[in-house]
């Protein structure tokens, strides 16, 4: 027969801690976190706080993300992504393929260098996929939403609610959105573009301005074009992109086709778009791409973003502070992977809350140390990869094509190398 001192040391020995978190931003990365958490750590309380309105359509925003296969399937095992399909506003990556529009001169094989990637030879379903913001949030905010409603008493929504001050104190942090609350862990998980950052300087980070933007847009192809495939071309100018998108139309009204999302990256200095009308950005798109891609036909509007890099050189600072995503490191979009990086911060971030829940008390700093140190090698490698291509445009044109026309032959020839590519770009340094 049990006594009241054995039920209370069992009650001792099995309790779990109650854990405060504030996530700061109900973007991707901030929803994620606070979905999984949300059910992996069942004691923990936690508050979202978002800047927007709560009646704000999230639905309908048009900005395109590029998915690795690791990402869609954290989006799987979230219960998420079968919501997202079902809109038939995403399109699966199966093949990528990477060329430049420069002749390699000293390239000895027969016609220029390009690395082709395919989800059949890597023997995977997608390389990834492709989708607008809107799709990607609004499951997740529903979600969240109805996680909320079911247990108001430890999740809670701040929709316009701006957070104006995070201050690390004794035992955690404190936040200041009207009212100074404190939490045992704040996550800022709310980054923004690079033109709205503000600039890192050593030893908080790293900033640079590459002198580039991006034009922002969607194109219209030709019926032939072969569907899913993900185009990255390298032009004396700067890298441009199509990524695959679902039949439709790229202008209210207009015919209805194969259609990608354009990123075509340019200096800001010697902008050669900015000039042009619709027509002649039409015409000059034509002649970058490879004959793979077919005709471009119609083009959407354009719209120019700045580029840039901030980096923390820390996601962990004041004790229980923590950067993910976009708040953590914002990229140059040529590798297309900003996202994904986000993601993979919240799949380490919540794991090592995990492991540190399991006794009668959750080390917060020494989950925040293991987190720290499991991410940095993923975020160092991407981020100095994209540096070094975002730079590379400002070298010697000659000397840059010829090097990087022989890398990518390289990289196509040899087979170890390019699975150990695929595999970095679908599910990150591992």
């Amino acid at each position: 027969m049990n006594t009241s001192q054995d039920v209370l040391n069992h009650a001792q020995q099995t309790a779990r801690p109650s854990l405060s978190i504030a996530v700061i931003g109900a973007g991707p990365a901030g929803l994620s976190l606070a979905l999984q958490a949300a059910r992996a750590l069942p004691h923990a309380h936690i508050t979202v706080f978002d800047a927007r309105p709560a009646d704000k359509d999230v639905s309908q925003d048009p900005r395109v993300l590029a998915l690795s296969l690791g990402s869609v399937q954290e989006l799987q095992r979230m219960g998420l992504w079968d919501a997202m399909l079902a809109t038939q506003q995403v399109a699966a990556i199966r093949q990528v393929h990477v060329s430049q529009q420069q002749p390699t001169v000293l390239w000895p094989g027969q016609g220029q260098p390009a690395v082709h990637i395919s989800a059949a030879e890597q023997g995977v379903p997608q390389l990834g996929a492709v989708i607008s913001y809107g799709t990607l949030v609004a499951p997740m905010q529903a979600s969240w939403l109805s996680a909320v409603a079911a247990d108001e008493a430890r999740l809670s929504m701040r929709f316009g609610t701006p957070v104006k001050g995070v201050k690390a104190v004794s035992e955690g942090v404190e936040i200041d959105a009207d009212i100074v609350e404190h939490f045992d862990l704040a996550v800022i998980a709310e980054g923004g573009v690079f033109a709205d950052q503000p600039k890192l300087s050593w030893p908080e980070g790293v900033s640079r301005d590459y002198r580039q933007k991006a034009w922002i847009g969607q194109v219209l192809l030709a019926d032939d074009t072969p569907a899913g495939v993900a185009y990255e071309r390298f032009t004396p100018s700067g890298p441009a992109a199509l990524l695959p998108l679902p039949r439709g139309s790229v202008v209210p009204g207009g015919p209805v086709g194969p259609r990608a999302a354009l990123v075509w990256c340019v200096p800001s200095d010697d902008d050669p778009v900015a000039e042009l009308d619709d027509a002649q950005r039409l015409t000059v798109l034509n002649t970058i791409f490879p004959a793979q891609v077919g005709e471009i036909r119609q083009m959407s509007p354009l719209k120019v973003f700045p580029l840039g890099l901030n980096a923390h050189r820390r996601l962990v600072s004041e004790g229980a502070l923590v950067r993910i995503g976009n708040a953590a490191q914002t990229l140059h979009p040529v590798a297309g992977q900003g996202f994904n990086l986000g993601l993979r911060d919240v799949h380490e971030l919540l794991a090592a809350l995990v492991r540190a829940s399991q006794g009668t008390s959750t080390d917060v700093a020494t989950a925040l140390r293991q987190f720290e140190r499991r991410r940095q090698p993923d975020r160092f490698t991407l981020i100095a990869g994209t540096d070094f291509l975002a730079r590379s445009f400002t070298f010697p044109a000659p000397i840059l094509a010829t090097a990087r026309g022989l890398g990518l032959g390289a990289m196509q020839a040899l087979g170890p190398l390019k699975r150990a590519l695929a595999n970095t770009m679908m599910f990150g340094r591992r």
